[in-house]
């Protein structure tokens, strides 16, 4: 789901995409960002953040904290998560109105997994990546905030 932020004059679409172990993979504006969530396990409520190995940080693109007066620099596309495993989490605030999907089904890039209501409208939560639900931690009528993950794929 696109985002379309102002800040100030400055106008931004934002997508949030897969969410894990603490890193984001964001597009603004069309260029792609893997952002590290500082905040990730408490708004996981999973305690404590996993380390990476030296070597996975190394090789991992570091993108500053946003400076929105100026123009977004190109992401490493080498930097994109790995396809096949990781959590989906909620993008946005809200109440589930359905899940989509089954623990068990295999599932596809771009598959509509859940909806979710907020203020008044209805949001579609897709696959990011393709592979089986192994667990689904909401159901229809759960409120979810931002970050709050929704489903295992593997």
């Amino acid at each position: 789901m696109k985002y379309k932020i102002a800040v100030g004059e400055k106008k931004f679409e934002v997508e949030i995409g897969t969410i894990k172990d603490g890193f984001a993979r964001v597009t603004v504006n069309d260029e792609a960002y893997e952002v590290n969530i500082e905040n990730f396990a408490e708004v996981t409520g999973t305690g404590t953040i996993k380390q990476s190995s030296p070597e996975a940080v190394a090789t991992r693109k570091q993108t500053p904290e946003p400076v929105f007066s100026e123009a977004p620099k190109a992401a490493d596309p080498d930097s994109a998560p790995a396809v096949g495993s990781g959590a989906v989490a909620a993008p946005i605030s809200g109440l589930i109105l359905e899940v989509k999907v089954e623990v068990g089904d295999t599932v596809t890039v771009g598959q509509e997994l859940a909806v979710v209501e907020a203020m008044k409208m209805e949001n579609s939560i897709s696959s990011e990546i393709s592979g089986k639900v192994l667990e689904i931690r909401v159901q229809p009528g759960a409120q979810v905030s931002t970050g709050d993950v929704l489903m295992i794929i593997q």
